[in-house]
């Protein structure tokens, strides 16, 4: 290091590191909540929906121009305001002009934008775009007039609006929904003109109450139409802001060919939107093949453009009520829309009530308006001072010229007019010089007099500039009283607002009441002894017990479990990874003995491909029984079948030590002696009383001593019923020559 040189001193800063966690965490979670996922209540937008319609506006892509790529608008947005990807870019971009989602489409999309039933749009190089008349109008006028604050972009290269001067109460119109970092925005879709006439109500009324606001805004208005039958619980969720809306489908009966009764579907609950229409299809396909119903002949789907129709055709005694209380009750077609009106206000998320949002959105139009009218003043007062001056110029134009043709230059020039200086200008007389020393233009005035050409001394011209002040004199004495009174600034607001519900106002489509319950009662199912099948693939179905004795040989040898159950009853399926799986026999495909089935995957948890059964069984027969569970590692335990009637699809059905499985489940009646065999040739014969009884969340006893890569392989026992010998090295050995010994010791090996 050369001489002289300053030695820099090292600063480590020592800091807890979970308050390092901590504060970073923060910051990111507001990051995400602040300028990702949750709406501004001002204009109703995401910072990537602002970012989309301002990049429009200065491509100007506007709504009588032609349409242009989405893949241009979504690059320069990109590239100028939001460095996040495109894909999110392009999803808001297609959320906007889908109509199905939006009360307003803010975008006017050109091409496959997606559709209700879940199909995305095509990818951006093929779409097109451009504005909306009403973006245009109530979101991104005025821009020019210093109505809103603009920021740096993210480079700092560009200029961004921190919000758009929107009109209109956005955020109740076309709603929202976001994720954030632990909280969630979810705001329906309103009626416009019902907002419309809600805000104005406020504006004349700010201690209007929610419940007198609601006389405007009967409650959210979907898109999809639909019915909300919770009616009288509106109230409270308006006030609070949080809630649940119920909102069912509208459903209409129709005589159909001969003499059967269709049921048609012809608009759907806001929540099925996309692919939870094919889900709602295949649950109503499912409850017909389960017997829940059988009034059930097909099912169409004509939906198309022009809108949601789905028929069912029902048998000819079928009762059209019932099956739509069936609907209702067991699927999606009666529905829950939670609401939670949260939103970024003052720059920190709040949960806001009805009047909340529209005082928030009053206060921001009044904002706008000051800032507006407070620009077009100040212009307006500048045009005044420049007429004046024009005016004034033009009473006195012979001066003007003899001062203009008596200058050197224009600098000599405007300093006379402004300043009465007359050094060095020739003049023709002495009253002239004099009357030049006493002009005191402006500089605006001067400027604009040394502009002005010859044809403005026309008489027409002279008289234009006249009415034109007078023009300007109103407009100030118009925008003063406007910025002085809130009552004037008041009504400009409702004149507008008054404006844009006349052209875009659209008919309620959502009706509002107070449904009934719908009651819907299943058909009991008479009980009886059944057989289930499930063959080596793992397909299932079940037969009445006089098919199974019918066919008992080739049943027994065509299918891996053959079990006698009750058809209102369950299946246990244990595998050897100590997980039991059941099956409820109302979901097993009831038929004939030559039925394919169904695979056991569709009907329960089990996976074919990756478990091993151990052992299947009716539940109805483990409840008269206990277990006996035996694993590799050699751990015995015997636990009571009660343990095992679970109303869940999958449990726990023993616990297991690292890398253990289990080799053997089965029911304990009347064995005497147990006898594990190891890899090794290992044999450990004892009384299975010594096995203890535990809770299946136990891992139970050593049933042997194993060896260092020993494992337990084969299970045997002794007693009525049981085979007196076992197979060893491919012969027959009998059990007899084992004798019995203690539990957790080592066996024998047996010589033979």
């Amino acid at each position: 290091m050369a001489k002289n040189t300053p030695m820099i001193e090292e600063k480590i800063i020592k800091t807890e590191y979970s308050e390092v966690m901590q504060k970073s965490y923060i910051d990111y979670a507001m990051s995400v909540i602040i300028a990702r996922a949750l709406p501004d209540v001002r204009d109703g937008l995401k910072p990537v929906q602002r970012r989309v319609l301002f990049d429009m506006n200065e491509l100007g892509i506007r709504h009588d121009r032609p349409y242009r790529k989405s893949a241009r608008i979504v690059g320069d947005t990109m590239g100028k305001y939001h460095p996040h990807g495109d894909s999110s870019i392009y999803d808001s971009l297609v959320v906007m002009s889908q109509e199905f989602k939006k009360g307003l489409p803010l975008v006017d999309g050109h091409g496959n934008f997606g559709n209700i039933e879940g199909d995305g749009a095509a990818a951006m190089r093929y779409t097109e775009a451009r504005l909306q008349k009403v973006t245009e109008d109530a979101f991104l006028s005025d821009l020019d007039k210093d109505v809103v604050d603009f920021i740096p972009n993210f480079d700092e290269t560009e200029k961004e609006p921190s919000v758009l001067p929107v009109r209109i109460p956005n955020l109740l119109i076309n709603g929202s929904e976001g994720i954030a970092v632990g909280m969630a925005t979810s705001i329906p879709p309103h009626n416009f003109g019902e907002v419309i006439d809600a805000m104005k109500a406020y504006m004349l009324d700010n201690e209007i109450t929610t419940k007198e606001l609601m006389k405007y805004v009967k409650g959210p208005d979907f898109p999809t139409g639909g019915i909300v039958i919770n009616k009288d619980e509106l109230l409270e969720i308006y006030e609070t802001g949080v809630g649940k809306i119920k909102v069912r489908g509208k459903v209409e009966v129709e005589k159909g060919k001969g003499g059967k009764t269709n049921v048609v579907i012809t608009e759907i609950p806001y929540p099925m939107i996309g692919a939870n229409i094919s889900k709602f299809l295949m649950d109503v396909a499912q409850l017909a093949e389960s017997k829940k119903t059988t009034d059930v002949v097909d099912i169409m789907n004509q939906s198309s453009k022009e809108g949601i129709r789905i028929v069912f055709e029902l048998r000819r005694d079928a009762d059209p009520d019932q099956f739509i209380n069936m609907l209702y009750k067991k699927t999606r077609l009666e529905d829950t829309f939670g609401v939670n009106m949260l939103a970024i206000s003052h720059g920190r998320p709040e949960t806001l009530g009805l009047k909340a949002i529209l005082k928030e959105c009053a206060d921001f139009q009044f904002e706008i308006a000051t800032r507006k009218y407070t620009t077009l003043l100040k212009k307006e007062q500048d045009r005044k001072e420049i007429q004046e001056g024009l005016i004034k110029a033009c009473n006195v134009i012979d001066l003007i010229i003899e001062i203009l043709r008596g200058s050197n230059d224009r600098a000599q020039a405007k300093a006379c007019l402004v300043e009465g200086k007359t050094d060095g200008i020739k003049f023709r007389t002495p009253a002239s010089k004099a009357m030049a020393a006493q002009l005191m233009f402006t500089e605006r005035q001067a400027d604009a007099i040394l502009d002005m050409r010859l044809y403005k001394l026309i008489g027409l011209e002279l008289q234009a500039l006249i009415k034109e002040h007078e023009d300007t004199m109103a407009n100030i004495y118009r925008y003063e009283d406007i910025l002085e009174r809130r009552d004037s600034m008041a009504q400009v607001i409702i004149n507008d607002l008054d404006r844009y519900r006349k052209e875009f106002a659209h008919p309620r489509r959502t009706v509002i009441e107070n449904g009934v319950e719908a009651v819907f009662e299943e058909k009991k199912v008479e009980e009886m002894d059944v057989y289930f099948f499930m063959d080596r693939f793992g397909y299932c179905k079940s037969v009445d017990v006089a098919t199974y004795e019918r066919n008992k040989e080739a049943a027994d040898a065509e299918n891996r479990y053959v079990i006698r159950c009750k058809n209102t009853g369950k299946i246990c399926l244990f595998t050897e990874g100590g997980i039991m799986h059941t099956i409820k026999m109302l979901d097993v495909p009831f038929g004939k003995f030559r039925d394919k089935g169904v695979p056991v995957d569709n009907i329960s948890n089990y996976k074919t491909e990756s478990e091993t059964i151990v052992l299947a069984a009716s539940q109805s027969e483990l409840n008269l029984y206990r277990l006996i569970f035996v694993t590799m590692q050699g751990m015995c335990k015997i636990v009571d079948g009660g343990e095992f009637d679970v109303t869940r699809y999958t449990v726990a059905a023993t616990k297991l030590n690292e890398k253990d499985r289990v080799v053997y489940v089965g029911i304990y009646t009347d064995q005497q002696d147990i006898i594990l065999k190891t890899k090794d040739g290992f044999f450990l014969k004892f009384a299975v009383s010594d096995i203890s009884e535990m809770k299946k969340t136990a891992v139970g006893v050593h049933g042997i001593k194993l060896g260092a890569k020993d494992a337990v392989e084969h299970v045997f026992f002794t007693g009525p019923g049981y085979p007196e010998t076992m197979d060893y090295d491919d012969k027959s050995v009998p059990i007899s020559k084992l004798k019995n010994a203690g539990r957790a010791t080592k066996g024998t090996k047996l010589r033979i």
